[in-house]
């Protein structure tokens, strides 16, 4: 993909190029002036990865209202049930679409071959073999491709936005005016500005050790909305996928949740099965409960993995319908249609992220969060299987559909007439010693594997909340003193998103989902439609724990009575 000499503004900047920044660029209408960013190749985010599907009722009435179910117990009853309902409801019309610009979907005589994951109660993924976000990306780039309105420009990071406040237009409402970008091609910061802002930059699974993210899952429009004024919520819900093939040469690389969707069974080291002692769903138990009973037995057997074998179901049935995966595995020596695969669990998915409305809006005018760097509500304290690629399509259409109603308004004053100055890097100079980026990086990482991992204690997360705050001393005057690089920009970044993990996580005294904690190992009933709500301080430190909250409609003011103020 080619790059452009961007114009000084655009009607919408999109930072972020994976379904959600793709789907929203291409439901924008013809005539609006679109940039886009990827801080890769375009095709290097985590929507590639994506082996499983695209989670879609497509059976009618009883179909959707299963899906909905299905979706707020596996979020352990934390799910926004109007929100569920609105993105389930949507599925058929996304598949639809996708199908009008031609995505290639695995299926016979018109007809969907639909694959079941763990926590759904029956079949209802639609997928392309096991290559589903390639797939996707591929049928999405080529769309975009074909549309003159929307510029690309690759290997571009952006470092922060430029809001109306940070400008001294305290006057009026905060307004997102564009950000600083920083072109990895010629290391110069550059500013681009735009009525509206996308963040669509993916999760933050890159913060610790072990991830099934490419290395780019940063958390980046985590952090720039945070520290530009946005609420951030449940963010101690972080997804470890519990099927990472143990394998160091494979970098972490995923085994689809449908090799159990299709039957596959999860061993011992001797061939006993265990799944069973954990949930009467056995291995399509919830993702949480699965990755937690991994956990557990490596470590009661001191074990470096289990194993997942479909070896049962014949290499005709394994080659048709995971062909990548399979590919993949005798990469790495390891045949799947013979023998048992070693897995582990992994960091996966962020199921926190950037408050935002139905559509898509955040706290900030003029900017929006898509994807995995929101929270819309939908995914409560876990998410189910294939609805993440949902509601990048979803939240796409709606953000979309809601910029181009706005497009036409008149702002006054015009945001884009306010002055913007250029980056000012004149007080910095080059780094001298990189390798001090390099080992807080590594640092961090550890500490959240060690201390904020699938298990939790408040002992353990004190301890981190400490190193963390160390680190983000030191990154700052790195930051503040030395010329911005990729792996500076998102190591601040990560640093940002650990805090508010380890915050979020100290805060909420119950174990739900994805955060289990040994001081507090039941759910409490209480706080089953709670959301653990970061609001950003003067400092942007998160110095108090954050507030946990109700589920509150977005158009009705907040009730300062039904806050639960638990401090550290």
């Amino acid at each position: 993909m080619p790059n452009y000499t961007a114009p000084p503004s655009f009607d919408v900047l999109i930072i972020g190029s994976g379904a959600a920044g793709l789907s929203a660029a291409l439901r924008l209408p013809p005539e609006t002036s679109v940039l886009l960013l990827s801080k890769s190749s375009i095709n290097a985010g985590s929507t590639p990865w994506a082996q499983g599907g695209i989670a879609a009722a497509l059976g009618g009435i009883e179909d959707i209202e299963q899906h909905i179910q299905d979706t707020i117990r596996a979020g352990n009853d934390l799910p926004d049930a109007a929100v569920v309902r609105r993105v389930v409801q949507a599925g058929a019309e996304q598949i639809d679409w996708l199908l009008s610009l031609g995505m290639p979907f695995s299926g016979e005589s018109n007809q969907l071959h639909l694959t079941r994951e763990g926590g759904h109660g029956a079949r209802r993924v639609a997928h392309a073999a096991d290559h589903t976000g390639r797939t996707l990306m591929e049928t999405l780039l080529d769309a975009v491709q074909a549309r003159p309105n929307i510029t690309v420009q690759e290997h571009h990071i952006a470092v922060d936005l430029i809001t109306s406040h940070k400008l001294g237009a305290t006057n009026e409402p905060n307004r997102c005016l564009g950000a600083y970008v920083l072109d990895l091609t010629s290391d110069t910061v550059n500013t681009l500005r735009a009525d509206h802002v996308i963040l669509a930059t993916g999760g933050a699974a890159k913060a610790y050790l072990y991830t099934t993210n490419p290395d780019g899952s940063t958390g980046d429009g985590i952090a720039m909305g945070w520290r530009a004024g946005c609420r951030v919520a449940n963010m101690e819900f972080m997804q470890f996928h519990p099927t990472c093939l143990f394998e160091p040469r494979a970098k972490s690389f995923l085994i689809s949740e449908a090799v159990r969707g299709e039957g596959g069974v999860l061993l011992l080291p001797d061939g006993t099965r265990f799944m069973q002692n954990y949930h009467p769903d056995a291995e399509l138990a919830p993702r949480d409960v699965v990755a937690r009973a991994i956990d557990s037995e490596m470590k009661r057997l001191g074990i470096d993995c289990v194993y997942l074998d479909i070896s049962f179901k014949g290499a005709e049935f394994i080659e048709k319908h995971f062909p990548m995966i399979q590919a993949r595995c005798l990469q790495y020596g390891y045949d799947m249609t013979t023998q048992p695969l070693p897995v582990v669990p992994a960091a996966h998915y962020t199921c926190g992220g950037i408050m935002v409305d139905e559509h898509g809006k955040t706290d900030l005018g003029g900017l929006y969060a898509l994807g995995e760097t929101s929270h819309t509500g939908l995914h409560g304290a876990n998410r189910l299987a294939s609805n993440s690629l949902l509601e990048c399509l979803v939240y796409g259409q709606a953000a979309a559909e809601f910029i181009a109603s706005q497009l036409t308004a008149a702002y006054l004053p015009s945001p884009l007439a306010l002055a913007v100055p250029d980056w000012d890097d004149s007080q910095v100079t080059d780094a001298d010693e990189a390798v001090i980026v390099t080992h807080n990086w590594d640092e961090l990482r550890r500490a959240m594997w060690d201390y904020v991992g699938i298990v939790r204690t408040t002992k353990r997360l004190q301890r981190a909340a400490h190193r963390i705050a160390l680190l983000r001393r030191e990154i700052q005057d790195y930051y503040a003193h030395f010329r911005v690089s990729n792996n500076l920009i998102e190591l601040r970044n990560l640093v940002d998103v650990a805090e508010l993990i380890v915050r979020a996580a100290l805060n909420r005294h119950e174990s739900r989902g994805l955060h289990f904690t040994r001081d507090f190992p039941e759910s409490d009933p209480a706080q089953a439609q709670l959301n653990t709500i970061c609001t950003p301080q003067p400092a942007n430190l998160c110095s108090e724990a954050p507030v946990v909250q109700p589920v509150t409609p977005w158009n009705e003011p907040l009730d300062e009575s039904s806050k639960l103020k638990t401090k550290i």
